[in-house]
């Protein structure tokens, strides 16, 4: 399996990313206070027939922060100048976490520049997240960086930070991010990119709140029919991935094959 490391200078970022494989472009999206190493075991599985593009996001891995918040709208702007500087025909994108709500952000504002989309434990309301996952949220600040030291997330952010010092300015900017409203119905109910949406089956949301947002997208609303004529019209669908949670969905190897299932198998 070929790596190569490099950096795109795009939106006066320095945005890290390797490539691995061949094949059709797939970028992967990582989630919060996390890094594209977190994605390490399924590479394998991606890059038999993709070219994955594993990127590191504005103040995580080897991309270092700069002078704005963190906010998914602007991250989606990163992607979209990504694809650009490397070229890229529609590729399709993979997107966990705060990565999912990155790749929706990006297929919502740039629909010609995506190929399919897999948006997974992305949330489109913030008032659909458990309550008592709100009040958890609502404690990521910078004073919480000198708890988080012993994790394994500050560890493996310590190890390739550029400025492993900005771990707390990290932590703020993610609260802050955490505790601003949003409700992305309306832009949802109007993507033109086949997209699938995925969840755990005891994900930070209820998988109703996935059901919904399939919804939006015209699926669950009547029979798929004998030949699939009945199936959501812009090529979307939905998993539930069993015995996963928020935060092990993506080492599931469920993860995997639903994605390549719905990026290599089902017509766009």
């Amino acid at each position: 399996m070929s790596t190569t490391g490099n950096y795109a200078q795009v939106n006066g970022l320095n945005l890290y990313y390797e490539t691995h494989g061949e094949g059709r472009p797939l970028i992967l999206l990582h989630g919060g206070l996390m890094s594209g190493e977190a994605f390490g075991p399924i590479i394998p599985a991606l890059a038999e027939k993709h070219q994955v593009i594993l990127v590191d996001l504005q103040g995580h891995g080897r991309t270092a922060d700069i002078d704005r918040p963190i906010d998914p709208d602007l991250m989606a702007d990163d992607i979209a100048a990504l694809i650009d500087h490397l070229g890229l025909d529609r590729p399709d994108l993979v997107g966990y976490s705060l990565g999912g709500g990155v790749a929706l952000r990006t297929a919502i504002k740039y629909p010609e520049k995506v190929g399919k989309l897999v948006s997974a434990s992305a949330n489109i309301r913030r008032d659909a997240i458990y309550p008592d996952m709100l009040v958890q949220q609502g404690q990521v600040n910078a004073e919480a960086a000198e708890f988080m030291k012993e994790t394994p997330m500050y560890q493996n952010y310590e190890r390739v930070a550029p400025r492993p010092e900005d771990f707390g300015q990290l932590l703020q900017k993610l609260g802050d991010l955490m505790a601003k409203d949003y409700d992305l119905t309306e832009e949802v109910r109007g993507l033109q990119v086949p997209t699938l949406v995925m969840a755990a089956d005891a994900d930070m949301a209820p998988p109703s709140h996935y059901v919904e947002v399939f919804k939006l997208l015209d699926g669950g609303v009547r029979d798929g029919g004998w030949m699939g004529e009945g199936r959501p019209k812009g090529g979307h669908a939905l998993a539930i991935v069993p015995g996963t949670t928020h935060y092990n969905l993506a080492d599931s190897p469920l993860f995997t094959a639903i994605t390549l299932a719905f990026l290599d198998e089902q017509a766009a």
